[in-house]
């Protein structure tokens, strides 16, 4: 008896890549199975696409891995103690302000747009969106913590406050770019968002 697996044109990650495009056009609720299995490869069935990812639960972590390590690079630079501050949270916001507006992919940022709020039962997406967007925002704190410790911020200024600020800002990209806005449009508000760094200076 033939065993039942995935067909030989099946290329893992390729299709990981396929469902990422997917997930981030549609969200994580509006992609059916159907649409998974009609877009990961020639002739992919139920039980191959099961016997390569268990579930669409756990090919969307898959997803949420390849895109942070691929497009969601953007912001490492938050991270990046050779950076002055200012110049980390900058080049996160231009650099996904370019990125999101890329016309080789989806529009707008995955973890962004993929869920808002979950129906019962998938809680668990609900977690590890909220999980990569807390890490973002733990990066803009970092950088304005930074710069305050520098002198680079005045030492009243509310780091939390500021710091949503500028994750918020990064967040609504996503609307913007899914809504038409071009790279150069959502470059030009980034500049505009940064005035509220420097209005926190205390030589300026």
């Amino acid at each position: 008896m033939a065993k039942m697996g995935r067909p030989r044109s099946f290329d893992r990650d390729e299709a990981v890549h396929q469902a990422m495009n997917l997930f981030w056009q549609y969200g994580y609720e509006c992609t059916s199975l159907a649409m998974l299995k009609a877009n990961l490869g020639k002739g992919i069935t139920a039980p191959s696409f099961y016997a390569a990812f268990g579930s669409k639960e756990a090919l969307f972590e898959e997803v949420v891995d390849c895109y942070m390590s691929t497009y969601g690079q953007v912001n490492e630079c938050l991270w990046d103690d050779t950076l002055e501050p200012r110049r980390a949270v900058e080049l996160a916001l231009r650099r996904s302000a370019n990125m999101q507006t890329d016309h080789e992919h989806p529009s707008g940022c995955l973890i962004a747009l993929s869920v808002n709020i979950c129906s019962p039962g998938h809680e668990h997406i609900s977690e590890i969106l909220a999980a990569q967007r807390a890490h973002t925002r733990e990066g803009f704190m970092r950088c304005v913590l930074r710069a305050k410790d520098a002198g680079e911020l005045a030492a009243d200024t509310d780091a939390r406050a500021l710091a949503m600020f500028l994750h918020s800002f990064e967040m609504g990209l996503s609307t913007e770019a899914r809504d038409g806005a071009t790279g150069e449009e959502l470059d030009a508000a980034a500049s505009s968002a940064m005035k509220a760094w420097d209005a926190n200076n205390p030589s300026r």
